[in-house]
């Protein structure tokens, strides 16, 4: 259903995203990333690594990284996927927002709500 390859949108070593090998219908659970969370008092060694920037809020003290292709969907603030975190079985599904047709990419919005315009964390910084 999908599959990891390079994106247009992104620039530099890693450009990479995910893109939908077959028509996907709004709703349809598109990929189930299993979640590896820590506490936030230790995201300090992570803010030393390449993967401060795909770390996901994870509840109030935690912070998580995404197993799967979970940290390689693409941000647009006109998403045509979503997330929601299942935190019983320590996941993060995403679904089709809208219906995907064969070889679009799939994005997110990086804010965690699909209407959120706030700029981003890695854009501010410049």
């Amino acid at each position: 259903m999908i599959e990891v390859k390079k994106s247009e949108i992104s620039a530099g070593e890693f450009n990479r995203g995910v893109f939908a090998t077959r028509d996907i219908k709004k709703g349809e659970l598109i990929h189930e990333a299993p979640v590896l969370s820590y506490p936030n008092d230790q995201h300090e060694h992570i803010e030393k690594t390449a993967l401060a920037d795909y770390a996901f809020e994870y509840g109030i003290n935690h912070t998580a990284i995404l197993l799967g292709y979970g940290m390689l969907f693409n941000h647009s603030y006109k998403p045509n996927a979503t997330y929601e975190i299942d935190f019983d079985n320590h996941k993060f599904d995403f679904f089709a927002y809208t219906d995907i047709k064969a070889g679009e990419e799939i994005f997110i919005n990086y804010n965690g709500e699909e209407d959120n315009e706030d700029p981003l964390w890695f854009n501010e910084e410049k």
